[in-house]
Order: structure tokens, then C-alpha cells, then sequence
């Protein structure tokens, strides 16, 4: 099985690059994040020609996540247990669906920013990370990924230029606590084995030709449970996805699956 994931940045934008990717690398299950528009805002006819069932959770223009599958979709759960909310009133961001895909729990998930160190929304990311971890222990127990665009830098490496970052989110010590302690817990970075640093990126701001200098950050992973990790056969950065016209600022990262037999 080939899963992937993508920060998109709006679905309906890059609709025919999610659909030439789809079919350019076989991809099995699809994980995207900004997707930015309610279901029926997008156009998905292409996609479910091309044998996917789809499950959106989005509200207008703000983040927006979704789950692509060939192999099944099942158990579609928008949102996770405890996940806090934003705003006035509080209410729960369209950030994280789960879904049961070929066997293998997947979670595309979109960590809020967190703005600036401080601020009330950098609060919020830290909460909903805690909640996450909370609501993911026993998902552990099964073949299970947590995919998409976190938000954090967890290493120095990870980042072209760490000073630059100095006073910003991203790389703070409490985000990078929050991510390790997803791996204390037993999740494991199952792309970087096969993908090591330094400059190996999956970020690139639209500012000052930046991806053009390879000036970016590792920010979207994929963390599998032990018996998810136990089958990747390998794993890449489709640096070549963040070229051209109308890219996104993220490119996808793939994962192969073998089956448990195997």
C-alpha cells in the first residue's frame, strides 16, 4: 500500500496536481490538510473516477483536511477526542479526520501554527497537541499513522537556518517536547531512515525564491504505531511537487507499505 500526505494549500487550486500525483505515483491512500473549502466546494469527480472515496472535513476557506482511499475508507471520524476548539465562541477547527484505509488507521491532521511564542494561539497548538497524544495511546495497539503538516520543526537540522527562527514558532523547546513525546510514547518518524538530513525539506515559504535556495523546513511527517513502522519498505520527499506553476509550499512525502504476510 502507498500512503501519502500533503499540505495542498486549497484543493480546489490544485486540483489537477493532486489528480496527475494521484496517478503519477499509484497512490493508494491520500492524506491532505488545507484543503480550505467545504465538501461540496470541491471538485472531486476526477479523484472518485479515479476509484477514490473521499472523506472531507472543511468550512470555507480556513484549513480543511481530507482522507483519499483506494483500499477502503471506513470508520470516518472528523475531529478526535478532547481536541480542544478556537475562536469566539470556541468551536472545533476542521484539523484532524480519521478513517480506517486497507487495514491501517490513518489520521490526516493539520497542527495549528501557533502564530508567534506567546500568543493565545500558540497556547492552542501546545493543548491540542497534548490532546492528541492523550487521544492517540491506543491507537498504538494497531497498524495506525498519524500524517500530515505539524507545525514543528523537531530538529535543529530540520530547519536551513535555526537563528532565523530564533524568536519564532516552530522549533520552541515546548513544541519540540510535544512532538518527542508522541515518540516516548512509541510512534515512530518512519520517513527520516529513509530520507536523513540536513537540507532534506518539505517546506518551502513562497518568500525570496526560497525553495529555489533550498532555504525551507521538514514539517510534515508520518508517525506510524510499532505495527505500522514494522512495514515500511520505504519512503520520499516529492521535492519535484513544490516546482512549476501554481505549487504548493509543501511537497508530499510518500510512504510503501508491504502487507503483514509479507
Amino acid at each position: 500500500m502507498r500512503l501519502a500526505t500533503w499540505n495542498v494549500n486549497s484543493l480546489r487550486s490544485r486540483i489537477g496536481r493532486v489528480e496527475a500525483f494521484c496517478e503519477r505515483h499509484e497512490v493508494d491512500v491520500l492524506a491532505l490538510q488545507e484543503t480550505k473549502a467545504r465538501e461540496e466546494q470541491l471538485p472531486l469527480m476526477g479523484l472518485q473516477a479515479m476509484g477514490f472515496e473521499i472523506a472531507v472535513a472543511g468550512v470555507n476557506q480556513w484549513n480543511g483536511v481530507a482522507l483519499l482511499s483506494r483500499v477502503g475508507l471506513d470508520d470516518v471520524q472528523v475531529g478526535f477526542e478532547g481536541m480542544p476548539g478556537w475562536g469566539e465562541p470556541e468551536a472545533p477547527e476542521a484539523r484532524a479526520i480519521g478513517a480506517t484505509c486497507g487495514g491501517v488507521r490513518v489520521w490526516s491532521l493539520y497542527v495549528p501554527n501557533g502564530r508567534k511564542p506567546g500568543d493565545p494561539h500558540y497556547v492552542y497548538k501546545l493543548a491540542w497537541l497534548e490532546r492528541l497524544r492523550e487521544a492517540a495511546r491506543p491507537w498504538l495497539d494497531g497498524p495506525a499513522a498519524l500524517v500530515g503538516d505539524w507545525n514543528i520543526a523537531p530538529q535543529d537540522d530540520d530547519v536551513f537556518d535555526v537563528a532565523a527562527y530564533a524568536n519564532s514558532t516552530h522549533i520552541t523547546p515546548p513544541e519540540r517536547e510535544a512532538f518527542h513525546g508522541f515518540v516516548d510514547d512509541g510512534w515512530t518518524d518512519v520517513v527520516r531512515p529513509h530520507t536523513p538530513g540536513p537540507g532534506v525539506y518539505t517546506y518551502w515559504d513562497y518568500y525570496r525564491q526560497r525553495f529555489e535556495r533550498n532555504r525551507g523546513m521538514r514539517i510534515d511527517f508520518v508517525l506510524g504505531s510499532p505495527a505500522l513502522a514494522a512495514r515500511v519498505d520505504a519512503a520520499f520527499v516529492d521535492r519535484d511537487e513544490r516546482a512549476g506553476t501554481g505549487a504548493s509550499d509543501h511537497a508530499p512525502v510518500v510512504v510503501d507499505l508491504v502487507d503483514d504476510a509479507a
